[in-house]
């Protein structure tokens, strides 16, 4: 595999594991605001996590 397709499937795998934490910790609570918000908190890891790996192959690929 080359390097940027090792970027590009670790940051996708990076982005469905904050997905689905986030929709576990927004589900599986005990009915308290707080745990929501965690859930809610974590889904918005999954943007930033996108975002840093378009940035990251694009410029990778830029180096070539």
């Amino acid at each position: 595999m080359k390097p940027t397709q090792i970027l590009l499937v670790t940051t996708l795998l990076a982005a469905a594991g904050s997905l689905a934490m986030s929709v576990f910790l927004f589900f599986a609570n005990d009915g308290t605001v707080d745990d929501k918000l965690n859930g809610i908190y974590v889904g918005t890891w999954v943007p930033s996590i996108l975002a840093l790996g378009a940035f990251l192959v694009s410029s990778q690929r830029n180096k070539s």
